[in-house]
């Protein structure tokens, strides 16, 4: 019997099982969960999402907003899923995490072509296989890795936000609203003034962190940057940065937001307060914000290492290990988010059926956001870092001075090429 081997549960790992299995090819899908959990995971469901419940903006005219609507155009499950168990976001699409995760869980357990096995791969098996085994892949599949790729592995450092109960949240010091007066105010603001703001930063910028000696080696990415790393850059960073007040009352000197978090509104993340704090100096320095005075923290912040191939010297635009039947998704591809870790398990996921075939390999068009991201990380680059998402990938090929306006048209041409490919 064919089958196509996959190697991680995660977002990469569960829409590629999926992309391959409604195209009638059996799957055998290794998940390590439960018999051993990474630093950052707990739960045994498949797709846990473990830093922010954000799938980020949901309007076209945002180049993630537009990878999502590519990937409802190609039959995404993991988006589908995310769709059905949003929570108020705003103009974003957020999730209900474990919500989310068992509906994955249950979609693909009940696929009769899917195999799920519980156990640890240490050995890269033989035949049609996916890697997608994330930014925190094991020790002994990461020696693997190594061996078959003959290059150094690349890493930088990543962190999430800590999470509260909204209960503990003092409503009197804080007000809901989006910037600008946008949306339906999903977001709780809790702001500072000048005095609060100097105290807030002078202790953060000197409370203790853990793992200092391995953090100040480390490479730090910048779209995760620990929000103690980023107020060291300067005393106003933070108000130009996560804490900008841009949008609200021009009587606030600094505004935290909270985002929702749960399907039931019980708990809400600071927004861009990834941090690598000890757990007690996160409940100390934060708690100087004065509308989570007595917050309750149900999740403090963690930095883990994440570890990424050097996909331009070893990947071609399918995610195919130059001259192997091995493929790459996920965050170990050099994709850096939710949504393009989907969109690369979606590829791989169509183009190993392809291989399996031997059929031609299925590109997408550099047009389209997905296209791009692939193009990105097989071209040659010597200083590459992982990408997310963004129009800056994209080229325009009219020149349109007002920044919608030509958003609005990168749009439309990247969802144009999907309605010309229908049967993919």
């Amino acid at each position: 019997m064919q089958y196509i081997n996959v190697i991680g549960g995660g977002l990469a790992g569960s829409e590629a099982a999926y992309q391959i299995a409604k195209r009638g090819i059996k799957v055998k899908l290794y998940e390590m969960k439960p018999i051993k959990f990474s630093p950052a995971h707990s739960s045994e469901n498949l797709a846990e999402i473990v830093c922010s419940n954000s799938f980020k903006s949901a309007l076209l005219t945002n180049a993630c907003g537009l990878l999502k609507e590519e990937l409802r155009r190609l039959d995404s499950l993991l988006i589908k899923c995310a769709d059905e168990t949003s929570v108020p976001a705003g103009q974003a699409l957020a999730v209900d995490r474990d919500e989310f995760s068992k509906l994955v869980t249950k979609k693909i357990e009940e696929n009769e072509n899917i195999e799920v096995i519980k156990e640890e791969v240490t050995k890269i098996p033989e035949g049609i296989t996916i890697i997608a085994t994330g930014p925190l892949t094991s020790e002994s599949l990461s020696e693997e890795i190594a061996k078959l790729t003959d290059k150094e592995k690349l890493f930088f450092y990543d962190a999430a936000a800590p999470i509260v109960t909204k209960e503990s949240i003092d409503m009197e010091k804080a007000f809901t609203a989006d910037r600008y007066g946008k949306g339906d105010s999903d977001y709780i603001n809790c702001p500072m003034t000048k005095e609060e703001y100097e105290l807030f930063y002078n202790e953060l910028i000197n409370a203790e962190i853990v793992n200092k000696h391995e953090f100040e080696k480390g490479n730090l990415f910048e779209g995760c940057m620990p929000i103690e790393e980023m107020a060291r850059r300067g005393s106003q960073t933070l108000t130009y940065g996560p804490l900008k007040p841009v949008g609200f009352d021009k009587k606030y000197y600094a505004v935290v937001q909270l985002r929702q978090d749960n399907k039931d509104g019980t708990l809400y993340n600071l927004v861009g307060f990834q941090t690598n704090l000890k757990f007690g100096e996160q409940k100390r320095v934060f708690n100087l914000i004065p509308a989570l005075k007595n917050a309750e923290f149900v999740r403090y912040g963690v930095m883990h290492r994440n570890t990424y191939i050097n996909s331009p010297e070893l990947l071609d635009n399918t995610f195919n290990l130059k001259g192997t039947k091995i493929f790459f998704a996920g965050q170990i591809s050099g994709v850096e988010g939710y949504v393009e870790s989907i969109a690369s398990g979606l590829v791989c996921g169509i183009n190993t059926v392809n291989m399996l075939k031997n059929e031609p390999k299925t590109t997408f068009s550099v047009e389209t956001i997905i296209g791009a991201l692939a193009e990105y990380i097989s071209t040659s680059n010597k200083n590459f870092q992982p990408m997310n998402a963004n129009f800056g990938i994209l080229n325009c090929d009219k020149k349109i001075k007002n920044k919608i306006e030509k958003y609005e048209y990168l749009a439309n041409r990247s969802l144009s090429h999907f309605e010309r490919r229908k049967n993919i």
